[in-house]
């Protein structure tokens, strides 16, 4: 990254520099290192919009920049979710086993220590045998990498089946969804080695860390969260404002006449495909451990169809757009689903947010696509601004 990056994309040095004074006051005024003006438990919403703006900026770069609408992509953020959340559950569960076992006449041995892990977790679902995917659960340096393998192969084999086959548009949109509603049926079986509808629970839990306060550890997720967000945003403006950002556009704009001159397309939506997989389970494998508990509702079609509506509402095709879009719209869903906002009595019916947050959002997406294509983001093009190259190797360039 030099200077000349950032001064043909200025709004990169804007956003990370927006960011880091917006992470620096969260630390300052947080309970866990600051003064304690936030509470932890907002600190925790906003480490998780981090995570949320994080997946955004994955789909921006496949809806926005490439123009393929993936409706799965919140699986691969939930698949994150699963990886990570596996070892926390073994690690915390051996703990407390250990713990436990530490009264006993004669000293645990290593098989009784793992079958008391293993009867802990799978105990709610009627077994008492660990699974075969959780084989590399009891160590750290073996199943954090599944985090992104798991969902990278996943998107890998998914990808190439259907670019292989061509399959595009809406039809594309219906094959990504149905992948999201099939494995989130398998997940909801209690045979499926991830503990059925009860999911994964207590991720909230660092193993070895019980002496240190949630404040502190929510802090420590929180800059995690900033720092892998400012992270991807700078790759993925690396990305779209090079040649290859060009051609994204291109097979955005006019796929045949790409592929007619001599580019490899499906190569290309492959490599996007599963870039941005990656990038949203990594989100996902930071989001959970700091909500406590991941089951398969959370793999839902709908969470997918949420993300892609903050991306519209933002800006798609605008990487700062999807991140506004996505702490927007979060911040207000919890607001208005976390009984914050002030129910309006009208005399003969009652408006309460929590029932008519859905209704609102829905509408929100559809005023933006009739009224304001652009979204959020596109009233940044009214900001007078020094004449610069917008072409299509440039940012925000069409």
């Amino acid at each position: 990254m030099t200077r000349g990056f950032f001064a043909k994309n200025p709004s990169t040095l804007w956003f990370l520099l927006i960011l880091s004074g917006f992470t620096l006051a969260i630390t300052l005024l947080s309970e866990g290192l600051g003064i304690g003006v936030i509470p932890t438990a907002f600190v925790k919403v906003l480490g998780k919009t981090l995570c949320l703006a994080l997946v955004a900026l994955a789909m921006d770069l496949i809806w926005g920049y490439t123009g393929i609408l993936s409706l799965g992509h919140m699986a691969f953020f939930a698949l994150g979710g699963y990886m990570i959340g596996m070892w926390l559950m073994y690690a915390r569960t051996e703990e407390i086993v250990v713990q436990a076992l530490a009264g006993s006449p004669l000293p645990a041995t290593p098989q009784e220590i793992a079958q008391g892990v293993t009867s802990q977790i799978f105990g709610v679902v009627g077994t008492s045998d660990l699974p075969l995917i959780w084989s590399f659960a009891h160590t750290a340096w073996l199943q954090i990498p599944m985090i992104v393998v798991v969902p990278g192969l996943l998107a890998l084999v998914f990808g190439w089946l259907a670019f292989r086959a061509r399959v595009n548009g809406v039809y594309l949109s219906i094959l990504t969804q149905a992948m999201t509603l099939a494995l989130a049926l398998y997940l909801f079986q209690n045979d499926s080695g991830l503990r059925g509808n009860n999911g994964l629970s207590g991720l909230q839990n660092m193993p070895g860390l019980g002496h240190v306060s949630q404040a502190v550890i929510s802090i420590w997720f929180f800059l995690g969260s900033a720092l892998l967000l400012g992270l991807g945003y700078l790759l993925l403006a690396w990305i779209t404002g090079g040649k290859f950002g060009s051609a994204l556009r291109a097979i955005r704009d006019d796929e045949q006449r790409l592929r007619f001159m001599g580019y490899p397309v499906e190569g290309y939506k492959l490599f996007v495909f599963t870039l941005t997989a990656v990038i949203a389970a990594i989100g996902g494998a930071l989001y959970y451990p700091q909500a406590g508990i991941i089951n398969p509702a959370e793999l839902a079609p709908i969470a997918s169809i949420y993300l892609a509506v903050w991306v519209a509402i933002g800006g798609r095709g605008r990487l700062y757009g999807a991140v506004i879009g996505a702490f927007i719209v979060t911040l207000l869903s919890s607001w208005f689903t976390g009984g914050m906002a002030p129910s309006i009595p009208l005399g003969f019916y009652t408006i309460n947010w929590v029932d008519w947050w859905t209704v609102l959002l829905g509408l929100s997406f559809v005023l933006v696509t009739l009224f304001a294509p652009k979204g959020i983001g596109g009233l940044f093009d009214k900001i007078p601004r020094r004449r610069r190259p917008t072409g299509p190797g440039t940012e925000g360039g069409e």
